[in-house]
């Protein structure tokens, strides 16, 4: 088991709550953070601005390709950023936590 943090940015709190609800039925991560966020982006060769939501979201490494394909059928955007992060240290209670959660 290899924890990681997931980062997703949705179009607004209505996407992020079903994403945030699906994952979690699902027992694809442990905890999901929404931040209300200002973007700038490269697109299609424009610079463009947005307001969306980022998911921060604890996990593990295994379960990277499920979420994904969870994220697919549920994103409006063609194309969204779905980043993972593996997590160096963290305290034996979250390790702890994720196995009985999500294992």
């Amino acid at each position: 088991m290899k924890p990681n943090i997931l980062f997703l940015t949705c179009t607004d709190s209505e996407e992020a709550e079903k994403i945030s609800v699906t994952l979690l039925k699902k027992r694809l991560v442990v905890c999901i953070k929404k931040i209300p966020i200002s973007s700038s982006y490269l697109y299609k060769g424009k610079i463009e601005s947005a307001d969306e939501v980022l998911l921060i979201m604890d996990s593990i490494e295994e379960n990277f390709s499920q979420v994904e394909q969870e994220i697919k059928k549920l994103h409006s955007y063609e194309t969204f950023v779905l980043l993972s992060v593996p997590v160096g240290k963290t305290t034996n209670a979250v390790l702890k936590w994720i196995k009985e959660e999500i294992l």
